[in-house]
């Protein structure tokens, strides 16, 4: 850590790791846990919240403005970079235009540890204000189990049904979690 100037940091780094597991968890780590470990204050919490960011936005740039449907393992990459160790339920959208190419990545809700409310209305009426004719749904089980519930799979259910009303598909559901990752449509369940 740069930010430790003279020191060994190899004890806080080993500290960090027995503490979350893994370096995607440390990454995913809240400010207030991460200051919880001893040599970690303020500023080094602060610079492993940056490479987070920075990984993100890395990971981001392999699927923006790309035809996702064709570089779906990177596009599931990109989930789990984002959304996998979130303390809290999120429900993403990914927006895509005719070509299937993303157009925008939208967090439209952030929830419980184990709930997010959708409302199948906004999702179709933001996908028609981006004119994106094609939509794939998102959400993190922060249990890290990603198995979708009964809930998960009427909601998209209906949000299937509204979309086809006004021309807008619903490629997938994925719900991402420390353990992997769950397709809905890969399940069959859509």
């Amino acid at each position: 850590f740069r930010l430790i100037p003279r020191a060994d940091t190899k004890p806080v780094a080993k500290a960090l790791l027995a503490r979350f597991g893994t370096l995607a968890e440390v990454l995913g780590a809240p400010v207030g846990l991460l200051q919880e470990v001893k040599g970690v204050g303020p500023a080094v919490a602060l610079d492993l919240k940056i490479v987070a960011a920075t990984a993100q936005r890395m990971a981001r740039g392999e699927v923006q403005g790309r035809e996702v449907l064709s570089s779906w393992t990177q596009l599931l990459a990109y989930c789990r970079s984002v959304m996998a160790f979130e303390a809290r339920e999120q429900f993403r959208i990914l927006f895509l235009d005719k070509k299937n190419a993303l157009i925008a990545d939208e967090v439209q809700q952030t929830g419980t540890v184990d709930h997010t409310p959708v409302y199948p209305r906004e999702v179709v009426r933001r996908a028609l204000e981006l004119s994106a004719t094609a939509i794939i749904l998102v959400h993190n089980h922060p249990s890290g189990d990603p198995t979708p519930s009964r809930a998960d799979i009427e909601m998209t259910k209906e949000i299937i049904e509204a979309g086809k009303r006004l021309g807008i598909a619903v490629h997938d559901h994925i719900i991402v979690g420390r353990k992997g990752y769950a397709s809905m449509k890969g399940l069959l369940l859509i």
